[in-house]
């Protein structure tokens, strides 16, 4: 290539770059689909000022209020916060519309999300302004001082995978414009509580932890210099550490409670080992302590749990959240076990005034109690869920699957499937498996489910309920040390489902597995695909408490992948960095990790081209080594060589961990990458990313797949999302659009009979074809749609001018009873750039006196071939587009045939029904018109008369007569897709002759 063509090659890749950048994708909005079953929520709080009022902070969603007890949450920190994980949230005592929370929460699992500082609402949540302490990491408390909501206390444990010095407890006295750092121990010691003292809010207690994760173990705690509590009596100047009665050896994470009617008692739980962990207090304000528990409920997993909290009106009713949540009512001596709708718990709150009405959280969301704990409110009214990875099944509509972090696997619907109405407005199953998953629908046999949980494989049946369980090894390799196991399974370890054979299913170990028989019997085809380092393969949990789940195991495969266009070509990568590849279904391997990726990484995710058998694309994630770098990489000759496509300058943010990489199958270089806070996309091939975010909230983004035109998530903290037809970006020329007015192809659809209402969540749609366009500025005049069937004949014309038509919604030209319909429509978009129209497929209902409801509810279109012309000033554009038939119908022998002889009744049934609205419409006019004439009450008999046959009488249970009994037969014919059944053809005979008989006697 010569300079000049290197020169103008560079020079269109520039302009083709800057038009995409510069393109607003806010037309394509995501919708969620759920669960509504509730995820991890880590801190709750209340204000006994207005006492239906709590919020939550979930661990990836954010923080959501209530103001009716529980019986609906509403996120408040969307479009404000620039992380969903939450620490602390504090309500001042003295101004509810006060609220300060901390993000960053502080049970440090392995997938935390890292905190983003302190923010501020002054009004209840409705706005935030973020306050500083970007870089403190996780925090574990926030405090106001109840004499003056600007003076503020935060606790920070630091970043929980690197040494950092913004560890410490902060105060800021201007209400977040400056913080000071009061106390500091060191770069790996950060401070997990506080407490201020009731009565003087210038004692203050606090208490340290010494913590870090990495991929292969958990630490907490550490000698006693580097933890312990805390104490200043003069706002946090001078700090003395308290030791009498405390352990004196290593000691690990601590919470803090204080009596609000005794100042003088003083309580923490303390993770120590053996008979010095658990419970201890001090009725002299911490000069001396009394152990008084050792109830290893107490620490229960204390990295992850540890909240203890007081009756705010006994001092001896004491609450401790960790697993199970345990209350005792004699200072702590003595436990007993409460019921809660979840396990795994955090925090809890209880109003000062009433302390039987409380709310609690755990893993399955936030629960409030005004009986002291004895019931609860619903979880299901939270769409919170941490989903681990997503899938679909291939029916229709299709079905979205994954695994829900601390509950089921689930399948939930895409779409509201027909004849449904659950009581929360959405379906969900379990199907096999646990909280871990991967969990793959069978190709072609949706019936049949593949799982994992926590390594061990089974074969879910739909049909029967049962789950097959086929464990490689046969085995539970729980609380193992990784070194002495056979098989390295991670709890989250990988399954991957053929693309040649549905029966063919791999997993992987520190191997790659292979079943040909759904999982009856396995062969190992790989060797150690990992670094397997010694030094990694260790007891997790130091120094203290031995935690082995399943996560902490290391050198196992993460990531597996065979090429759908290359039968053998299979990729695998691991959780400690290394990537391999082999093209001849196992018989020999290389090891293809790129020379220049940091050593250690997560390989989250491989995705072989769908165009290039040589090409792959990595996604790695190294945030539990301290390093949030986006690392994503693609190859094209079978990973001999890489380029990294995350460079600190082509759109990802530095910070943005990249959780997940897909390629579009229709167009080659489009790409669409998940990460730690929101979505990216591509259009070159990775060197350009800009941000596909939209209406999604702020979470990581741990899985993708494209089916049917739409893009598919799921998230650690929000549930499934979609974006229905993405289309428009398979598009070239959406990377080309200039002056000119541009059509996008709709895509194919099919007609789906979607049940009548539904709620504000899940957002499932109305069948629709979705169209989009772009317009190169703002379209004064207005434009219009028209939808042409297969002869070119209108099936109906929207337009946006709302001049012409006098309307602020929607509203139906009145064009008589011609087949003409048109309609205004503000949703036809006329802004500059790219906008999209969702066209219900309906056609021109019944004629109805009021204007709102005039030609409405007609028939959807029958399933064909149709033409969407767009009309932009004196330019118009085509694109054609089918209407696909309900595949669902063949089962039930519903054809096409039918369809037609139905829509051919149908509109007979409208037809005739139009005209005795409109008789009804006369024959009352004319009554009127006789009425104000004085005529004489002999000659309006006779239009009574009529108009009592055709108009039902007031009151309740009428004689349904003619225009209710004609609308009746439209239901009744249009309820569902179907062959016209001979009673429907006799009752439209019959009231066709009443109609002609009654019409011919008004003679109007």
């Amino acid at each position: 290539m010569t300079f000049k063509q290197r020169s103008f090659y560079f020079f269109f890749t520039f302009l083709v770059t800057c038009a995409t950048l510069a393109q607003d994708f806010e037309a394509l909005q995501y919708r969620t689909i759920g669960p509504s079953r509730g995820g991890r929520v880590t801190t709750v709080t209340g204000t006994a000022m207005l006492p239906g009022t709590f919020y939550f902070g979930a661990s990836g969603a954010g923080v959501w209020k209530t103001d009716d007890y529980g019986t609906t949450w509403n996120n408040v920190s969307d479009g404000f916060f620039k992380t969903p994980s939450i620490g602390a949230i504090e309500i001042a005592a003295n101004d509810p519309n006060i609220v300060y929370v901390g993000t960053g929460s502080d049970g440090i699992r392995s997938n935390i999300i890292s905190g983003k500082g302190v923010y501020k609402s002054i009004d209840a949540g409705k706005t935030w302004e973020h306050i500083g302490l970007e870089n403190a990491g996780q925090i574990g408390a926030v405090e106001i001082d109840p004499t003056n909501s600007n003076i503020v206390w935060v606790a920070a444990i630091g970043n929980a995978f690197k040494s950092n010095k913004e560890r410490g407890i902060f105060k800021t006295t201007d209400g977040g414009k400056t913080w000071e750092k009061v106390l500091y121990v060191s770069e790996e010691t950060g401070f997990a509580d506080l407490e201020l003292l009731p009565g003087n809010p210038n004692v203050i207690y606090a208490a340290a932890w010494k913590a870090r994760r990495t991929p292969w173990t958990i630490d907490s705690g550490g000698k006693n210099s580097e933890g312990g509590i805390y104490k200043s009596i003069n706002g946090g100047k001078d700090w003395e550490k308290l030791e009498n009665g405390l352990p004196e050896g290593l000691i690990g994470k601590i919470d803090l409670a204080v009596s609000p009617v005794d100042s003088r008692i003083l309580y923490a739980v303390v993770e120590a080992p053996d008979k010095d962990r658990g419970l201890y207090k001090s009725e002299d304000q911490g000069k001396s302590f009394t152990h008084v528990s050792d109830d290893v409920r107490l620490v229960n997993r204390p990295f992850y749990y540890t909240n203890i909290e007081l009756d705010p009106t006994n001092p001896d009713i004491v609450y401790s959240n960790a697993n199970p949540l345990i209350k005792s009512t004699d200072g702590g001596k003595t436990w007993k076990r409460m019921s809660v709708p979840h396990g795994d718990n955090h925090d809890i709150w209880l109003n000062p005034d009433n302390p039987d009405l409380l709310i609690q959280c755990n893993d399955g969301g936030a629960n409030i109690s005004h009986n002291g704990g004895k019931t609860w409110s619903t979880q299901y009214n939270q769409p919170t869920a941490e989903i681990y990875q997503v899938a679909v099944d291939d029916q229709y509509p299709y079905w979205v699957y994954g695994a829900q972090q601390d509950n089921s696997t689930l399948a939930i619907p895409s779409m509201a499937p027909k004849a449904s109405s659950p009581a929360n407005g959405s379906d969900m199953m379990s199907v096999g498996g646990c909280e871990t998953g991967p969990v793959i629908p069978m190709p072609g046999n949706h019936y049949i489910v593949y799982n994992n949980c926590k390594g061990r494989f089974s074969v879910y049946s739909k049909k029967t309920g049962q789950s097959r369980e086929y464990s490689i090894g046969a085995s539970n390799i729980y609380g193992h040390n990784p070194k002495d196991l056979k098989y390295r399974f991670q709890r989250v370890a990988p399954i991957h489902v053929s693309p040649f054979d549905p029966e063919v299913v791999y997993m992987g170990s520190q191997f790659l597995h292979k079943t040909n028989n759904g999982g009856k019997s396995w062969e190992i085809i790989s060797p150690d695909l990992t670094a397997n380092e010694p030094d990694k393969q260790v007891i997790s949990g130091n120094p203290i408490t031995r935690d082995i789940t399943g996560e902490e195991y290391y050198s196992t495969l993460y990531s597996i992948r065979e090429s759908k266009i290359s039968k053998g070509v299979i990729w695998t990568g691991s959780n400690d960095g290394v990537i391999s590849v082999t093209k001849d279904g196992g018989a020999t391997w290389e090891d293809v990790t790129p020379k220049k990726l940091p050593k250690g990484g997560r390989v989250e995710s491989i995705e072989p081209s769908q165009f290039n058998p040589a090409k792959a694309y990595v996604a790695v994630d190294r945030h539990l080594l301290g390093d949030t770098t986006p690392y994503l990489y693609k190859t094209d000759d079978y990973g001999d060589s890489w380029e990294l496509i995350s460079t600190e300058s082509n759109g990802i943010p530095s910070d943005y961990t990249t959780r997940v990489l897909r390629e579009d199958p229709v167009r080659e270089g489009l790409l669409y990458a998940g990460t730690e806070f929101g979505m990216f996309v591509s259009f070159d091939d990775g060197g350009t990313w800009k941000k596909f975010q939209q209406n999604l909230p702020v979470t990581p983004i741990t899985d993708i797949t494209l089916f049917r035109g739409d893009l598919i998530l799921s998230t650690m903290g929000r549930g499934f999302w979609i974006l229905d037809k993405v289309t428009t970006l398979q598009d070239e020329n959406i990377t080309e659009l200039g002056e000119t007015p541009v059509l996008f192809k709709p895509d194919d659809t099919y007609r789906y009979q979607t049940p009548w209402g539904g709620g504000r969540f899940p957002e499932y749609p109305s069948t629709s074809v979705i169209i989009d366009y772009y317009l190169p500025s703002d379209s004064i005049g207005g434009i219009s749609l028209q939808i042409l069937d297969a002869q070119g004949k209108e099936v109906a014309t929207i337009v946006s001018d709302s001049t012409k038509l006098k309307s602020t919604t929607e509203k139906v030209d009145d064009m008589s009873l011609s087949m003409t319909f048109v309609y205004m429509d503000e949703k036809l978009g006329t802004k500059k750039g790219l906008n999209r129209f969702e066209w219900n497929l309906q056609q021109k209902g019944a004629w109805d006196k009021n204007k709102r409801r005039r030609f409405k509810n007609g028939p959807m279109v029958l399933p064909g071939n149709y033409t969407a012309k767009l009309a932009v000033g004196d330019e118009t554009f085509e694109k054609s587009f089918e209407v696909l038939m309900d595949p669902k119908l063949e089962v039930d022998r519903v054809s096409l045939t039918d369809m037609k002889e139905q829509q051919e009744l149908q509109f007979k049934v409208i037809n005739l029904l139009s005209e005795a609205k409109m008789l009804q419409d006369k024959v009352e006019d004319k009554i009127k018109e006789l009425e104000k004439s004085k005529v004489g009450e002999a000659k309006i008999k006779l239009y009574k008369d009529i108009l009592k046959e055709l108009k039902n009488d007031e009151g309740a249970y009428p004689e349904v007569v003619m225009v209710a009994q004609i609308s009746y037969l439209y239901y009744i014919v249009s309820g569902a897709d179907k062959e016209p059944g001979q009673e429907e053809k006799d009752s439209y005979q019959e009231l066709l002759a009443q109609f002609n008989e009654l019409k011919q006697k008004a003679n109007l």
